[in-house]
């Protein structure tokens, strides 16, 4: 009789892509979702882009995610529906953009670039007024941190459960991807060290930042589907902003503002500034001042503030009277 050959491995780019009907359960109840324990080629997280589309969700996946939570800063939460219907059900336009892990260097660039092309009040000026809104995988405790640090003026939500992520096909990779993409001003070396040292000062919340393997991706909704999106294939690949501009219906390229390019140096040294005052406030039992010797005690009072609030990375951005990350009410 003649033997069976022995079956072999698959290293093809589908067999990269976890089977989500299979998976989806243990996303659910893991917040920090352990990696997958199917047998893969250990390099494919490395290795190009991945092999994704950009079809649209189907009427069965948007309908299965219309009441799935959405978490703001506070933890308080609303069913993703919220973010693109009026309070009374009327569908509205709205681009709803998945980050990836709210530590995340390229996708904190990626939103300070986007701020720095369009606004609140740009987009609801359009002749179809538009909203926009961003959504992380990570704790919803992080979300004031990542807010200060992007300098975000658009609400910002946490899905820890990762079912959105999941329903509307973002995949899980750690591949930088072949190319720089535009809107990166800083280098690769600064951001991989800014989300070290962001990490780092979180204290009880560094492991709370979200899935490092899952990227997002951009979805445009009207009329209460999605009608354009874009998928990450790579840990970088965001849609362009320019892209987003001419889906938006937004005039020009954006004029984006181009910063002053931060290198690990400057990170480096600004990080040794930060650690040399809490240093000195520790030796000095939390009493330094600042100028004279005469400084009023609600000098040291807020030196104190500033310190816990580094720590805590609780930091709040506010826009119009509302706290970043919360929905808006009816």
């Amino acid at each position: 009789m003649a033997a069976v050959p022995e079956a072999k491995a698959s290293t093809s780019k589908e067999s990269r892509t976890p089977d989500t009907s299979t998976t989806q359960a243990s996303k659910s109840t893991d917040p920090l979702r352990a990696p997958s324990t199917e047998v893969t080629d250990p390099t494919a997280d490395f290795e190009g882009d991945l092999d994704v589309n950009n079809d649209v969700p189907s009427t069965k996946d948007i309908l299965e995610a219309a009441d799935l939570p959405i978490l703001d800063a506070d933890g308080t939460a609303y069913p993703f529906k919220s973010l693109y219907t009026e309070a009374n059900g009327t569908p509205k336009r709205a681009l709803i953009i998945f980050v990836r892990h709210f530590f995340c260097g390229n996708c904190q660039e990626y939103l300070r670039t986007l701020c720095a092309s369009m606004s609140p009040e740009s987009l609801a000026s359009l002749p179809t007024p538009t909203t926009l809104s961003i959504i992380g995988c990570g704790s919803p405790s992080l979300i004031s941190m990542y807010a200060s640090s992007t300098s975000c003026t658009f609400a910002i939500y946490a899905d820890p459960s990762y079912k959105l992520y999941s329903l509307f096909g973002m995949t899980r990779t750690l591949s930088l991807g072949p190319k720089k993409p535009d809107y990166l001003q800083s280098s690769q070396v600064y951001n991989a060290l800014k989300s070290i040292v962001q990490s780092l000062s979180a204290g009880t919340k560094a492991m709370k930042g979200g899935d490092y393997n899952q990227v997002g991706g951009e979805f445009l909704w009207e009329e209460g589907k999605v009608v354009w999106c874009h998928r990450m294939r790579n840990t970088r690949d965001h849609a362009e902003i320019p892209v987003l501009r001419d889906r938006l219906g937004l005039d020009g390229p954006g004029g984006v503002r181009r910063r002053k390019s931060t290198g690990p140096a400057e990170l480096l040294k600004r990080t040794s500034r930060s650690w040399s005052r809490r240093r000195s406030m520790i030796m000095t039992g939390g009493d330094e001042r600042i100028g004279s010797d005469s400084a009023k005690e609600g000098d040291r009072s807020q030196i104190r503030e500033e310190i816990r609030s580094e720590q805590a990375g609780a930091d709040t951005n506010t826009n119009g009277g509302k706290t970043n990350g919360h929905a808006p009410k009816a």
